[in-house]
């Protein structure tokens, strides 16, 4: 164990609270800025146009995003109220759908008979068919983050949930399967996270 353990540990509840707050915030920026800067430096860019690069750096963000939906959903994140929690969690959900329309437009623009395969699921990849399920499920939830107030409690909760539990797993395999930009560890680590906080955050729930 560190000397910096051992003093967050022996330090006073004020203290130890700022202390996990800090390890927190500090793990969850460094699980996100690990795999979006070695993508950013992959030299398998050198060969790629503008145009294709925003697309694949869009899609690499609206991933990274989705670690954090779930937590602040549930308001997991220290240093925010709930109330800002679900501020952020609903903008950053439009920023999501605004990325996923960049990423989809972008590789559009440089090839669009491989998006039409794609959006026909007749891709010859399987992390295609992976990409077009998850940015469905992205668009049923904005859909329904709209019509919060004309249904029953109830029934938006198990649609929100349905859908969020959809968009990861498809994002996950998506994600998975590209051997792209992304450098293999820090994106499966990054996946991993991005699983295990939808996980913890539905199973906190249920209780």
């Amino acid at each position: 164990m560190t000397r910096r353990f051992r003093r967050i540990l022996s330090c006073n509840p004020p203290e130890r609270t700022k202390a996990k707050a800090w390890l927190i915030w500090t793990g969850l920026i460094a699980a996100v800025a690990v795999p979006v800067g070695l993508a950013v430096t992959s030299p398998l860019l050198a060969w790629r146009g503008p145009i294709y690069i925003a697309a694949g750096l869009a899609g690499i963000a609206a991933m990274a995003l989705f670690l954090f939906q779930p937590l602040l959903a549930a308001g997991r994140l220290p240093g925010i109220s709930a109330f800002d929690s679900r501020r952020m969690h609903r903008r950053i959900g439009l920023v999501l759908v605004a990325l996923v329309l960049a990423h989809v437009g972008g590789l559009w623009l440089t090839s669009p008979p491989d998006v039409i395969d794609a959006l026909l699921f007749r891709s010859a990849t399987p992390f295609s068919a992976w990409g077009v399920i998850a940015m469905w499920g992205l668009f049923a939830t904005a859909l329904v983050a709209l019509s919060r107030r004309r249904l029953r409690w109830r029934t938006w909760r198990a649609l929100h949930t349905g859908l969020a539990v959809l968009i990861v797993g498809a994002t996950a395999l998506h994600a998975i399967q590209i051997e792209g930009t992304m450098e293999p560890v820090s994106k499966a680590a990054l996946v991993a996270l991005i699983v295990l906080g939808l996980a913890a955050t539905l199973l906190t729930r249920r209780r």
